[in-house]
């Protein structure tokens, strides 16, 4: 049966729910307008092509994560925060792996880009985990990388079940916790006097 009266923000909450489920790379127009019981062609009233639904998949995943990571994190700082930060994008990446995928690599454009600012609304929840350990801005650019790096590695591994042995891989997670905050208090005593 036909949809009436599809709007722009159902288009591209269906295709989030369809990346979730099938992969973001499986996601085409013809599918989802299928799902949607509409023809392909209805759906560029709302996207311009598989590329901007891509890019407002991602807008989504981002903005949702923003909101996650905020109350994630609130109240909290160090080792708490760094927990809290995994726990929150761990979650939300074996949650909405489909959406979440669709983050990886898309690229930001101007400065009005919704993208970017639900993007920077996420790097700067890092940003505030990191505060508390005082380290320089250069510094804190390559902490974020390596948390993104760490976080999104090992829930991707987890998500493909690569951990197979016998430990609990939230041990693995705790452990990799208290590393990243003894490695960045280290960091902190050992900076130079600024």
């Amino acid at each position: 049966m036909p949809r009436v009266g599809l709007n722009t923000q159902e288009v591209v909450v269906a295709g989030a729910e369809f990346a979730d489920e099938a992969g973001i790379g499986s996601v085409s127009l013809a599918a989802l307008a299928e799902r949607l019981g509409v023809k392909a062609p209805a759906l560029y009233k709302h996207v311009d092509g598989i590329g901007d639904l891509q890019r407002r998949i991602a807008t989504l995943a981002m903005t949702e994560l923003g909101d996650a990571l905020r109350d994630a994190l609130q109240g909290k700082s160090a080792a708490d925060a760094i927990g809290a930060l995994f726990a929150a994008l761990r979650s939300y990446i074996a949650e909405h792996p489909g959406r979440y995928n669709a983050t990886t690599g898309a690229q930001l454009r101007d400065r009005d880009d919704s993208l970017l600012a639900a993007a920077t609304r996420v790097i700067d929840s890092v940003r505030a985990v990191l505060s508390g350990y005082d380290i320089g801005p250069d510094e804190r650019d390559h902490a974020i990388r390596m948390l993104r790096c760490m976080i999104h590695g090992y829930a991707q591994l987890q998500a493909a079940d690569a951990f197979q042995w016998d430990n609990d891989p939230d041990e693995s997670v705790a452990w990799m916790i208290r590393f990243v905050d003894a490695g960045l208090t280290a960091m902190r005593a050992n900076a130079p006097d600024r």
